[in-house]
Formats: C-alpha cells, sequence, structure tokens
C-alpha cells in the first residue's frame, strides 16, 4: 500500500526537499515522524490527511520556520541547522492563514504583493522601485485580478484574497510553493476559482514544485503529479497519485471506512455504507 515517495512522476538527479527519518516532539508528544520524504522538480504534490495529523507541522519544517527534533532536512540546498535561514525564506513561497492574518485589511492589494519582495508586511519598512511595482501588477495580473490592485484587501472577498495571497507567494520567483489549505473558508464559487487557478499553476512548466496541504479530496486541482496520505504524523502511504490515492489508502489515513470516486481529474469521497 505503500509507495516510496521518490519514486514515479517527472524527477531529476537533484532533489528540491529531502526529509530523512525525522521527528517533531513538542511537549513530549511527537507530532510529525518518524518519516521520509523526496520531493523533485517538476512534482506537485497533495499533502492529504485529517485535522491534527500534524500537515501544517510539516509544513512549518519545509518552510525553513520549524526545526525538526530529529532527523535530516535538506530544503533547496540548504541543509537545516547548518546555515543561517533568513536569506532563503523568501525562496520559497507560502499561502496559508497565517500569512493572511498578518496582513493589515487596509492594505491595498498591490502593496501586499510587493512587500513579499522584501519579505515584509507594510511598504513604508523599505524603499520600493518601479520594477517592484511593475513585478507586483504582473504577478496579480497572473491570477487575473490585476484590476483589484488598488483595492484594500479587507474589501475584498475571501476568494480575491486567496488569490491575492498566491500573488504574493508567486512574486518573488519562489523554487518551492508551498499552500496550506488555500480553499478553507471559500463558498463554491470561490472554490471552484481557486482550484481552476491552481490547475493553471500546476500544468505550468515554470510553476516551481509545489506542496498542497488539504483534508478534502474534493480540493485537489487538476495537474497535481503526487499525493502523500497522513495519519498521526505518519505518512499512510506516497506516491504518483494515480496509483497511491485509492479507497484503501484515503480510508487507512482517515481511520473510516470511505469510498472514492474520480471524473473529469477530479476526486470526490463518502462514508461507506455499512449494512
Amino acid at each position: 500500500m505503500t509507495a516510496n515517495p521518490a519514486e514515479g512522476g517527472s524527477r531529476s538527479s537533484e532533489s528540491v526537499v529531502e526529509l530523512r527519518d525525522i521527528e517533531v516532539i513538542i511537549d513530549r508528544r511527537r507530532i510529525v515522524g518518524p518519516l521520509d520524504w523526496t520531493i523533485h522538480p517538476g512534482h506537485r504534490w497533495v499533502l492529504l490527511g485529517p485535522n491534527g495529523c500534524g500537515k501544517t507541522t510539516l509544513l512549518r519544517v519545509l518552510g525553513f520556520m520549524l526545526h525538526p527534533s530529529k532527523g535530516s532536512v535538506r530544503v533547496l540546498d540548504v541543509t537545516l541547522g547548518r546555515t543561517d535561514l533568513r536569506p532563503h525564506r523568501n525562496r520559497i513561497g507560502v499561502v496559508s492563514a497565517a500569512v493572511a492574518a498578518s496582513l493589515r485589511p487596509t492594505l491595498i492589494a498591490r502593496d501586499a504583493v510587493m512587500t513579499a519582495l522584501r519579505g515584509a508586511l507594510e511598504p513604508w519598512w523599505h524603499e520600493y522601485t518601479t520594477d517592484d511595482d511593475r513585478a507586483a501588477r504582473a504577478a496579480l495580473a497572473r491570477m487575473g485580478i490585476d484590476d483589484l490592485a488598488d483595492h484594500e484587501l479587507g474589501t475584498l472577498s475571501s476568494g480575491e484574497r486567496q488569490r491575492v495571497l498566491l500573488a504574493r507567494a508567486l512574486v518573488t520567483d519562489p523554487e518551492l510553493l508551498v499552500l496550506d489549505e488555500p480553499a478553507s473558508g471559500l463558498d463554491l464559487v470561490g472554490r471552484e476559482t481557486l482550484l481552476a487557478d491552481l490547475h493553471s499553476l500546476a500544468t505550468d512548466p515554470t510553476t516551481p514544485p509545489m506542496v498542497l496541504v488539504t483534508h478534502h479530496v474534493e480540493e485537489i486541482p487538476e495537474g497535481f503529479t503526487h499525493v502523500a496520505l497522513m495519519r498521526e504524523g505518519r505518512f499512510v502511504a506516497a506516491g504518483p497519485i494515480d496509483e497511491t490515492l485509492d479507497a484503501s489508502t484515503l480510508s487507512a489515513a482517515f481511520d473510516a471506512p470511505l469510498t472514492l470516486e474520480r471524473s473529469g481529474g477530479r476526486w470526490w469521497a463518502r462514508a461507506a455504507r455499512t449494512a
């Protein structure tokens, strides 16, 4: 049932992420691990599992925000524990609730995106150039919302704000893109619009490797190549999505009998009926 995460799909001789036998222990409780994970160029991963299984904690390790208690971590040729990570954080584009909560609601969308170029949250902390402004507008245009450049974040819909956050994550030309439940809280139209955006990113060869966290198979966009199913801090199964994601692995991750169907490139799951 368990596949090697480094197998299948497009790959090169150099990995983008190498996690080896890592564990994260907080207050004497093991939150993540032990687990191994390898991500290669061109991979688009879904990290799937129930609430509280350690997905966000694992993302914090990938994003240079948390050191593991055990094991080794190498992300973008940087080994945690041996390098000052601050200059490297902009190499990873992050969309998360924590980033969203850090941005002032009266900040206009263009500034919310542009400040990412300096790793800042407010435009007055640094000086910005015409090229910076142009880059921010181009990132908003890539998400189809350049007409919202001068609108305050607090006036935007949830879906529009998520697209601004995607633009912010992309404006630095990151080498890894990490998305922590980006569809959370969106209505049906907002979710489907976001998934269409993610599909476009996933099928764009210029997009860096991606990791998307969700606990709903319905939120898996088309074009994602790999899946890791997580339960209680460990991988139940991991590998190419077409070979790995099925009713058996999904049921094991959520510890419940589930059915899984796929149509038109999209998935949906239901609780299995019992006699």
